[in-house]
């Protein structure tokens, strides 16, 4: 994700925002206007006006914007994306850019977690070489992801007993 351009995460996200009924009319109307008003240098007053064209469907209004926004450069698709995020944010956190994001960084934590509570269980029960480190993770699942906690606060949870 970190070297997906938001061109490239366009290309991706266009047949989701496209799909029926993901975006109304009132949202696409209000992330153009968005893009003319906020940002000129994106939309132009006359690309503004036939990108909000009634005669023509949503569907082929959204799609000549997103492909129109994808030739016109990098900086043209993350303006975009910041209308999507503030008009229509619920749709924003389900598009499937975003969506490929999760399981890593949900891994990523599930490996921390399990390499601090092998840590725990391989070192020996001495003081002097750990001391208050189970304290310690008892409360990194406040800074950990909330599905690794679980993990990790069950490893604990005897072990926090005798404190």
């Amino acid at each position: 994700m970190t070297d997906q351009t938001y061109c490239d995460r366009l290309v991706q996200d266009t047949p989701f925002l496209t799909g029926q009924g993901r975006l109304s009319e009132q949202q696409v109307d209000r992330i153009i206007l968005q893009l003319n008003r906020y940002y000129p240098q994106i939309l132009t007053n006359k690309e503004a006006e036939k990108f909000r064209n009634p005669k023509a469907s949503l569907r082929v209004r959204l799609c000549d914007l997103l492909s129109h926004l994808q030739r016109r450069g990098e900086r043209h698709c993350q303006e975009f994306y910041r209308a999507l995020y503030i008009h229509a944010q619920p749709l924003h956190g389900h598009l499937p850019s975003r969506c490929a994001v999760r399981p890593m960084s949900f891994l990523a934590g599930l490996g921390l977690a399990a390499g601090l509570a092998l840590l725990l269980y391989c070192c020996p029960p001495d003081p002097k070489v750990l001391p208050g480190t189970r304290r310690i993770l008892a409360f990194s699942p406040i800074i950990i992801d909330r599905h690794v906690s679980r993990y990790l606060l069950a490893f604990l949870a005897e072990d926090l007993r005798g404190f």
